[in-house]
């Protein structure tokens, strides 16, 4: 069953009611606090443009537990090759709005709609969202973003404009920041190889209430 939310309530139904494919309720806004809400009970928002707002509540979640993450031989070299400089949120801005400009296999257009842009830089300019910037001779090549509950990194998206800067990234998170755990919500191959698994929903209530 799918909820249609109160634009003048900031609530959400228990995620465990979404459907089989995770969408839990459509409606309401992106304003920070619902947005923090949704997050703090593993919820977030995804739609493309000229949809409703649709929130999701995956039956289950693909994520890293930074000591788990797969490091290949030469992707190793290539960290320890000083090739990339990497910064924490130093460009939060350029992060997103080149995750929405990058063309990705297999989709039409963009999910980060200028709303949706909009609605996560007030949330890193409240201290909540956070990014990751890969640099290669003082041009960004690639990054990450995100929002941060408790210990755990909720990441929304990543990009490259050369091979392996979203990985550099990544494991820089991994390496560097003191998470719990990644949540990167849906799987793929590329997530998978670095060390990502799969977790119940209940699971992962669980985490965001401990860690």
């Amino acid at each position: 069953m799918v909820f249609k939310l109160d634009d003048n309530e900031i609530v959400f139904p228990r995620p465990e009611l979404a459907d089989p494919d995770g969408l839990l309720a459509i409606g309401g806004d992106l304003s920070a606090e619902r947005l923090m809400l949704a997050y703090k009970h593993g919820i977030f928002p995804w739609f493309s443009e000229g949809d409703p707002i649709c929130w999701y509540a995956p039956m289950e979640r693909c994520v890293i537990f930074p000591g788990n993450v797969v490091i290949s031989k030469s992707m190793s070299k290539l960290l320890k090759s000083g090739a990339f400089k990497v910064t924490y949120d130093q460009s939060f801005k350029e992060v997103i709005e080149s995750c929405a400009k990058i063309g990705r296999k297999d989709q039409d257009g963009t999910w980060i709609t200028q709303q949706m842009q909009e609605a996560y830089i007030e949330l890193h300019r409240r201290g909540h969202a956070h990014s990751v910037e890969v640099w290669r001779d003082e041009v960004l090549v690639g990054g990450l973003y995100g929002v941060q509950m408790n210990q755990i990194f909720c990441g929304e998206s990543m990009f490259s404009k050369v091979s392996n800067a979203s990985k550099c990234a990544l494991i820089w998170l991994c390496q560097n920041k003191d998470f719990a755990m990644i949540d990167c919500q849906l799987p793929n191959d590329h997530l998978m190889s670095l060390g990502a698994e799969m977790i119940s929903n209940a699971a992962y209530a669980d985490c965001l209430k401990t860690i």
